[in-house]
């Protein structure tokens, strides 16, 4: 977990104006984060699964397939959410001054290792038992 929380670090330092990275998972709960802005981390995670919300929707709607990334540009700042695999968010705030191009360039890079670090960090999980089969012509009640 420290080589996840070495990549946002190293993310806010490369990119001008970043104030902090989160790393959630897609239903809003906070897995890890890096923040200098004063930003609450629980509050970055919640706002990034509402954003990839109306992201997934307007991807359904205009037929465009499934969500990549969102920026928000608000008056004094950015809030720009990026997949990390299918089950991970990588968030990012940052100042009216933040550069986003470099931030795109650099997050779509860090976000698939992120998704791999995510990914082998993750515990084994138990295998399902398979369910018994129903005799043909009988049904479950």
């Amino acid at each position: 977990m420290d080589d996840i929380i070495q990549e946002l670090r190293a993310l806010r330092e490369r990119v001008t104006g970043v104030q902090g990275c989160v790393i959630a998972g897609v239903d809003g709960l906070l897995l890890m984060w890096d923040t200098a802005g004063g930003q609450e981390p629980h509050d970055l995670a919640a706002l990034a699964a509402a954003a990839v919300g109306v992201g997934r929707q307007a991807g359904l709607a205009l037929r465009h397939g499934g969500f990549r990334e969102t920026t928000i540009h608000s008056l004094r700042g950015y809030f720009t959410v990026y997949a990390v695999g299918e089950s991970a968010l990588l968030a990012v705030v940052g100042d009216d001054g933040m550069n986003v191009a470099r931030l795109h360039l650099e997050a779509r890079t860090v976000a698939p290792r992120l998704a791999a670090m995510l990914q082998a960090t993750r515990p084994p999980q138990p295998e399902l038992p398979e369910l018994p089969q129903l005799a043909r012509g009988h049904h479950a009640m």
